[in-house]
């Protein structure tokens, strides 16, 4: 539904100089696909959502929608073909001098249509959107979590088949958050939206996202399928993005650090444990105690549902009672597709 074709950004700083937000990023979004697109702070992705509608310009490269080329059309044709495309903000960018019914019914005002069906037509959308009781109340008096599904509403009102989110829920707390996306998830399946989500925040795309794409320095630096994609980066920023949200990476600076919990006795190891769908429900753990006579002491557990697969991870103290233990051990678990990083090793010390 949305295609880009090697679509680059330049802006012109003060001084002259050239920077570049987005560097010739390609990608395809199909019709009913809720997409995100991460990254930490200045990688790109909110200039790369604004070329999809061309709030910016991009300075080359192509943007098509259901196969018409965006970057070509006249203005008159682009506001038209704009209308098929709303969009949500962070800030919510409501007008506080108007309620919640007039801040909707502002999105329908060139459509012509009579007072009745407008009517019809907002009360419809904060319906839809849970908050019709406050229709007559003005933003002020609203909550975040409130105030976006009235700007949710507003991007509705001219019928979308793409929206777009920019960090629509970074102001919001993890409730409202939470709210918010499984408002998301309901719109994407009962009007069939199409729904692109930017984001930094790994817990939004982990609840929301069917794809992802991640973006760094401006460019595409990796995609696909949201599980695939997290349980096997490919690349470090990924990774490193993935691991904002999981204890289990913790271990790396408590080994830098010397902490207690990671002095080793004599025939110990640590190791991070790296669980996939075909495993993750097994009970591996009390497994390889059991054959391979072997301790093993959880440091750091997660384990998590993500587009409906199991992913998980644990960072353990193994600790064998008889020479060979953990090297079975750990062979029985890449077998098993368990993906093992020994981090710190004692069995070998004198």
């Amino acid at each position: 539904m949305i295609v880009l074709e090697n679509v680059s950004k330049i802006f012109k700083t003060a001084k002259n100089k050239q920077l570049n937000a987005v560097n010739n990023v390609s990608l395809k979004i199909e019709k009913g696909e809720i997409y995100g697109i991460i990254g930490f702070s200045g990688a790109g992705k909110s200039t790369l959502v604004r070329c999809i509608n061309l709030l910016e310009r991009p300075t080359s490269g192509k943007v098509y929608l259901d196969d018409v080329e965006l970057t070509s059309l006249p203005p008159k044709q682009l506001r038209d073909t704009r209308k098929k495309i709303g969009m949500i903000f962070q800030q919510f960018n409501l007008f506080g001098s108007r309620n919640v019914f007039k801040n909707v019914a502002y999105a329908l005002r060139y459509r012509g249509l009579p007072k009745d069906e407008i009517e019809k037509k907002v009360m419809y959308l904060l319906e839809l959107v849970d908050i019709k009781d406050k229709a007559y109340v003005y933003p002020s008096q609203l909550s975040g979590g409130q105030k976006q599904r009235v700007a949710i509403a507003r991007a509705l009102a001219n019928d979308p088949q793409i929206l777009l989110c920019d960090e629509a829920t970074s102001a919001l707390d993890p409730q409202t958050t939470f709210s918010i996306l499984k408002l998301l998830k309901k719109l994407n399946e009962e009007l069939g939206l199409t729904i692109v989500v930017i984001t930094h925040e790994m817990n939004v795309v982990k609840e929301l996202c069917h794809k992802v794409a991640v973006m760094n320095n401006g460019n595409l630096i990796e995609e696909g399928n949201i599980f695939e994609v997290f349980s096997r980066p490919k690349n470090q920023v990924t990774q490193d993005f993935i691991d904002t949200t999981s204890n289990v990476s913790k271990i790396y600076s408590l080994v830098e650090e010397k902490h207690n919990i990671t002095k080793l006795k004599a025939g110990e190891c640590i190791v991070r444990l790296k669980y996939k769908k075909e495993s993750v429900g097994e009970a591996l753990v009390s497994h390889i105690s059991r054959k391979f006579n072997v301790d093993v002491n959880i440091i750091f557990g997660n384990v998590e549902l993500i587009d409906d697969s199991l992913l998980g991870g644990l960072v353990v103290i193994l600790h064998e009672k008889e020479k060979g233990g953990i090297t079975g051990a750990i062979d029985f678990l890449i077998e098993q597709n368990v993906d093992v990083e020994v981090i710190t090793d004692a069995r070998y010390s004198e």
